[in-house]
Order: C-alpha cells, then structure tokens, then sequence
C-alpha cells in the first residue's frame, strides 16, 4: 500500500483533509477480522453481518475480506501509517459470504447484497466493494446482476472486481459484466510510485462482454499489494485473542483485481466525503475523466489508471 497509495494520487488527497470520514463502505466478502488498523483509534467496523457461520462480531477465517478493508480504510496504526490504506477513516459494514476457503454460494451473496440495501441508511452505505466473481455464462440474466443492480439503484455505488480469468477476451467475471457496477481491472506498479511504465497484469479480467459491452472500467494496482492480515485462529467467542499474531506483522501481500477493486472503492469514499450528494450515475462519470491512459487497449484498461487527486480535487490538487 505504501507505492499504490502514491501511484494513484491518494497520498495528495489525504494531505488536503479527505480520508472518507463518515462514508460507509460495506466489503462482501470472507469477513473482517478486527485488525489494529482498522479498531485501534476507533472501532470504524460499525456493522458485522455474517451469512456464513452466524456469528455477531466481526472475524475473519480467511484472510481476503480483511485483506481487502485495509485497502480500503486501514489508518496503517501497525506499520506506523506505511501500509494506510486509501480512505483511512471511512467505516466498513463487513458483510460475510464467503467461507473460511474464500468460496461462497449465490445465495449467501445475494442475502448479503439485500441486507445491504435494507440497512443503507442505517449506516450511511455509500459504496459497495465486491472483489468477487463467478463465470459469465449466464450473463446479464443472473441474479447476481440483478443484485447489484437494484443496489445501485437504490444509491449504492457498486465497484466489482474484473476477476483474475485474464489474458483471453471475454474473461470479465459476474456481476463484473454488469452495465451499471463499476468493473476494475489490474495494473502493475513495477513497484514504483512513476506511472510510466505500469503494465496491466496478465491475469486481469478482459472484455467486452459477450454482449458486447466495454468493460472494465477502469484499473488500478493489485500485484503484490501489501495490507492486513487477518489472525484466521480467532472466532468471535473463541479464547484467542484477536491481537495475537503468531509473531507475523499483521501483514501480507496479496495480488489480483480483488486488490485493485478496493483501491476503487476507496477512492470514491474520498470523494462522497467532498462531495456527499453524488449519485452512482455521477461518480461513474466523474471516474471516467479522472484516468490516465496507460496505452493499452480498452478491453484491457478500460478509461486508464485511477487518477486519485484529479477524481476527489479535480484542479485543485496542483494548486
């Protein structure tokens, strides 16, 4: 996170004062484990739904899910700020649909994506982080379309992975061949804050569709992004104690567009926190003109790399 955060411009928007302050991002996904960068200063997991196991507090059995909220809104207390994420005070609704394996039925995530809806308002759901995906071939008629669909509809900005089935066409996952969600590809920083000569990854999820609709949307990094862990052993109840490590940092390094989604994600928390009364339709458009072009084509790129100080502060930021 310490490179990406800076690739993309995020590190500029923080300075100026935005880190997602009262926006809720609700992460479906294999849990949240309650990680020091994401409860140390304040608790920011303001809800926990658990659709797999049941339980009330928030865990994680896997590790992805919490991978993924640091990303997102980790404040980087463990790392003394290196490994921040990129809306650093948002809260997050953890959403659990995916087991202690990172797999998952439809049915828990369209329960999942319901809950979510019926409690928005409750916990200010502004922005939605799906780094999930199952095969295309039903197409626009899945469920899972229609779930994501009806979120975004109902105010709820929807960023969904392109998935990881990349380099041959076609490969972008469900619900990230839906027309309205934001589908996010993924780049390779080289490991350099210089945008020049960022790649986009083999694995990455590349279009159109089988309906012919231009996806992803756009990319941002995921290869080799470092961010929480989660400490698999503690389960709400459990005698383990959830700030216990095993001697780890409380980090890992993960790659794939599940990395690049919330960086997505967290970028629009920055600018719901600006600019409160956008809707879905908006941030899709402001997102558009706020990309770089990384010279590859669209079915790989979409618009281009997320440009995070010209997405939130539009000119302002070079002031």
């Amino acid at each position: 996170m310490d490179i990406a955060r800076k690739a993309v411009g995020a590190e500029q928007v923080q300075g100026k004062g935005y880190r997602g302050s009262g926006i809720g991002v609700a992460v479906l996904d294999s849990g949240i484990f309650p990680h020091d960068d994401l409860h140390y200063h304040r608790n920011r997991i303001v809800a926990f739904k658990d659709f797999v196991n049941g339980h009330q507090q928030p865990y994680d059995d896997h590790y992805h899910g919490t991978h993924v909220a640091g990303i997102i809104g980790g404040d980087g207390y463990r790392s003394n700020g290196k490994y921040r994420g990129i809306a650093p005070a948002c809260n997050l609704i953890g959403i659990k649909i995916l087991d202690e394996k990172g797999k998952g039925n439809t049915s828990d995530v369209l329960a999942g994506i319901q809950w979510m809806i019926d409690h928005r308002q409750q916990y200010n759901i502004r922005v939605a982080n799906l780094s999930i995906g199952t095969d295309p071939e039903e197409g626009e008629e899945s469920p899972l379309i229609k779930a994501v669909n009806a979120a975004w509809d109902a105010g709820i900005v929807v960023v969904v992975a392109a998935g990881n089935n990349g380099p041959k066409p076609q490969s972008v996952t469900i619900p990230g061949i839906g027309r309205k969600v934001i589908t996010v590809g993924a780049s390779d920083d080289q490991n350099t804050v210089q945008i020049h000569g960022d790649t986009i990854t083999d694995y990455s999820g590349r279009g159109p569709t089988k309906a012919c609709i231009k996806k992803p949307d756009v990319v941002a990094p995921g290869s080799n992004i470092m961010s929480c862990d989660s400490n698999k052993e503690y389960i709400p109840s459990s005698s383990v104690n959830y700030f216990t490590f095993n001697g780890n940092t409380g980090y890992r390094k993960s790659s794939g567009t599940s990395m690049s989604t919330p960086m997505i994600s967290g970028a629009i928390a920055l600018l719901l926190e600006r600019n409160p009364k956008l809707t879905p339709n908006e941030v899709k458009a402001r997102l558009k003109n706020a990309t770089m072009d990384l010279n590859y084509p669209q079915s790989q790129q979409g618009w281009g790399l997320i440009q995070v100080e010209k997405l939130v502060l539009g000119g302002e930021g070079n002031v």
